[in-house]
């Protein structure tokens, strides 16, 4: 029940005039500060966005690490305008949209949600933005299960356009059509998982494509750097343009994808058979990890985000261009 005798009406379904959004993040580590820059990104008027998070020094560790997630410098007015939560129940009143970005910890996000449940408006929607724990695990002590959707973002969120809308088969059809249509106003690309699977669909590619090449790097085929090379001077930039089926049925020419199996199906099947069989923790981490920290040295992040930002932006002209032109 919600803790507030008028609960909010819904405005996400307004949301190009809506000037009094109220967002509550729970958590503050790296996706939690990448959505509270995004959401602070795109808030209008007296919108509110409040974080909450059990950590004592909470203000002062979002003042000092959330500037580096906005693509320019940010206004000290706007972060200084965050609402730091005293408690759960503080944070909750009144919002209409609960996105926690806790530890991947079951026992963690089935409590949370059912204190959530108690305190939270009854029309608030509540994402979690787990990497792989399923809602259907998450809202096991919740007395109303149809609440809870997975949003998971493809890190880093505050510029990658994904979100993997993964509900249960509790989860409620007015919850994913609100949230699917939330983050389009916003730019974003919301797809609607049909069915709970491990890891969900985007890492489950990427782990995939991560498994051969530590296979093929274990292998002595080639080495970490060479590996990177390959990616990101063939597949890397054909796949922001097109996805594997798209790539491969073009691939095929005239006949699709049918013809493209019909030219090397047979080397296709051959590698699929020979594909890496991996375990973590069978022996191959120390000889990976050591080679990529060489390789790279310190993590720079700044990098990744600033040269991604550029690609998406160069991927929009470009297909907002590609729509202008079909549609003369």
């Amino acid at each position: 029940m919600s803790n507030s005798e008028n609960p909010p009406q819904d405005p996400i379904s307004k949301v190009e005039s809506n000037k009094d959004l109220r967002i509550t993040l729970i958590g503050t580590g790296t996706i939690g500060l990448s959505f509270a820059a995004f959401h602070l990104s795109h808030l209008l008027g007296p919108s509110q966005l409040t974080i909450y998070d059990t950590r004592a020094d909470v203000a002062q560790h979002v003042e000092e690490n959330l500037p580096p997630f906005f693509a320019e410098k940010p206004s000290q007015a706007s972060i200084s305008n965050i609402r730091i939560a005293p408690s759960l129940e503080a944070a909750l009143k009144d919002a209409h949209i609960v996105q926690e970005s806790g530890p991947e910890n079951l026992d963690f996000k089935r409590k949370l949600w059912a204190e959530v449940e108690k305190h939270a408006p009854e029309n608030a929607l509540l994402w979690s933005s787990t990497s792989g724990i399923p809602a259907s695990q998450q809202a096991q002590d919740m007395k109303e299960k149809s609440r809870v959707l997975v949003v998971h973002p493809y890190n880093p969120p505050h510029i990658m356009p994904l979100l993997e809308l993964v509900p249960s088969r509790d989860t409620s059809e007015e919850v994913i059509e609100r949230t699917c249509e939330f983050w389009t106003k916003r730019g974003r690309v919301p797809v609607h998982i049909k069915k709970e699977t491990r890891g969900f669909v985007a890492n489950r590619l990427a782990f995939a494509l991560l498994r051969e090449a530590i296979h093929l790097v274990n292998e002595g085929v080639v080495s970490v750097g060479e590996i990177d090379s390959i990616v990101e001077s063939s597949m890397g930039p054909r796949w922001a343009v097109a996805g594997p089926f798209k790539s491969y049925y073009v691939g095929g020419g005239p006949a699709g994808l049918e013809g493209f199996f019909d030219n090397i199906g047979g080397t296709v099947q051959d590698c699929w058979d020979d594909s890496g069989k991996l375990n973590v923790g069978d022996g191959w981490e120390t000889k990976i990890f050591k080679q990529t920290k060489e390789t790279y040295g310190s993590v720079d992040v700044g990098e990744r985000d600033r040269i991604t930002r550029r690609l998406l932006d160069v991927l929009d002209q470009e297909k907002s261009y590609t729509t202008r032109s079909s549609a003369n």
